[in-house]
């Protein structure tokens, strides 16, 4: 009896270990420390192997696939999703797990500009969604915010990074308009998109104001991600320097706290 007690509390603790090592991961790519993120992902990987849990695993690889993803490694990107598809096929129908995975996925083919495989994976991505309506409740905590008005951002990104910001204007705006104040550091991010997308277009104003939305958003959280991206975003602003939208967001970026 003691002995199975003391499996039990064993694997207790590497689910612990395992799970804040995933959040350290996730915390260090938020700070743009790409390489200890990686590491810290690569841990909780690691920890997760022999528990059984494999919606873990998935988790954990769909953290390392996004973070490839952002660190410049689309290639990288695309497998680490695939291996989560496979780990997760391994489990009862989740639809909402995979629903969230092909997206992943989508934004590694997006990276690459293989626009056939992002449209593809985007189109897999709303097949399960669909087939999760109604059983929100049947997948794992961790993947429930994956919802509809995330499904159509996280759609209208990955066609933004494909450069067809037309389509992706409308999907990415459903973030601000939908997303509850609680999400600050996503409607921060999705803001940036959208501001990505307007920028493709040259709808300068629409654009700046976006990204001011943004910009307003960084007093209140605390993201080095979300700033760089603000950052990202000025220097394309560079061949309009003179124009008033840009002097006016210029302006408020030397006025918002640092």
């Amino acid at each position: 009896m003691m002995r199975t007690s003391d499996d039990g509390l064993r694997r207790d603790l590497h689910a612990v270990a395992a799970e804040l090592a995933r959040l350290a991961g996730w915390a260090y790519f938020d700070a743009r420390q790409h390489s200890t993120a990686r590491l810290y992902f690569t841990e909780a990987l690691a920890l997760s192997h022999g528990q059984e849990d494999r919606l873990f695993m998935a988790n954990v690889l769909s953290c390392m696939s996004l973070h490839a993803t952002y660190d410049g490694n689309p290639v990288d990107a695309v497998a680490l999703a695939c291996k989560a598809h496979d780990v997760a096929r391994a489990v009862n129908d989740q639809p909402l797990v995979m629903s969230m995975l092909h997206m992943r996925e989508a934004f590694g083919h997006a990276a690459l500009r293989d626009g056939s495989a992002c449209h593809e994976a985007i189109g897999r991505s709303r097949d399960a969604y669909e087939l999760a309506r109604g059983r929100e409740d049947e997948a794992p905590s961790w993947v429930r915010y994956f919802d509809e008005a995330k499904l159509l951002v996280d759609a209208g990104i990955a066609l933004a990074r494909l450069g067809e910001a037309h389509q992706a204007e409308p999907l990415i705006a459903e973030g601000p308009r939908r997303e509850t104040a609680s999400r600050q550091r996503g409607r921060a991010l999705h803001a940036f998109w959208l501001a990505s997308a307007q920028l493709q277009q040259g709808k300068l104003d629409d654009a700046c104001g976006s990204a001011g939305l943004a910009l307003d958003l960084t007093a209140v959280i605390d993201s080095p991600r979300v700033v760089g991206h603000i950052h990202e975003f000025h220097r394309r602003l560079s061949p309009y320097a003179h124009e008033t939208p840009v002097i006016r967001f210029e302006q408020r970026m030397r006025e918002v706290p640092r």
